[in-house]
């Protein structure tokens, strides 16, 4: 998918999130949006999702030639962010197969390999309530970067994940990202984006000088 970002600003009443954001982000593109916490970097991502609306300029998600409509964008989208919630009441099997409904997964990928690959096949039958933060965030990633979309999303991605669990994020993303789009937002945690190949810096659209 390749996304284009024309003058894009986001304001929250007097609040500037970011302003004058132009990027060009090409289909198979690998980018980083970096910054402290709190400077807009999940609202960025969520603007080139097409889940927030800007509040200046234009963005535009094409494949191929082809301009996606606005209310379709979602359909193309994965995402895995801390503030997104997942479906607890259900156990990890339905989950799965309840997200494969809307976002169909890759090819060769069902409910029982997903929950293997995320080292979670003891809980297939456990409801995601009772998993700790870990496993959650674990599924989170797998979900997302095992969907056949071509935009991906991760926000912060090593959030609630120890070292080990860090290394697998990195080894899953790897071996499944494909041609996809990528975008990953992180305060800078190298582990988080080290397969990024461009990155942009939020703060330098907090003010009008671009």
């Amino acid at each position: 998918m390749n996304i284009r970002l024309q003058n894009i600003g986001k304001h929250f009443g007097r609040e500037v999130v970011f302003q004058n954001v132009d990027l060009a982000l090409a289909s198979g593109s690998r980018t980083a949006i970096l910054g402290p916490n709190g400077s807009g970097k999940s609202t960025l991502l969520q603007v080139i999702g097409g889940a927030i609306i800007p509040t200046a300029g234009d963005i535009g998600h094409h494949l191929g030639a082809s301009r996606v409509p606005q209310e379709e964008v979602y359909r193309h989208v994965s995402i895995a962010a801390p503030y997104l919630g997942l479906y607890e009441e259900l156990s990890l099997e339905q989950a799965i197969a309840f997200h494969a409904r809307f976002k169909p997964l890759l090819a060769g990928i069902n409910p029982q390999e997903l929950a293997r690959i995320a080292y979670l096949e003891k809980a297939l039958h456990k409801q995601v309530l009772h998993f700790s933060s870990g496993m959650k965030q674990r599924l989170k990633l797998a979900l997302a970067i095992l969907s056949d979309t071509p935009l991906l999303l991760l926000d912060e991605p090593a959030s609630n994940l120890d070292a080990e669990a860090t290394a697998w994020y990195r080894d899953l993303l790897r071996a499944h990202i494909g041609q996809r789009t990528l975008v990953v937002a992180s305060n800078r945690q190298a582990a988080e984006h080290d397969l990024c190949t461009a990155a942009i810096e939020i703060a330098e659209y907090k003010t009008g000088d671009r």
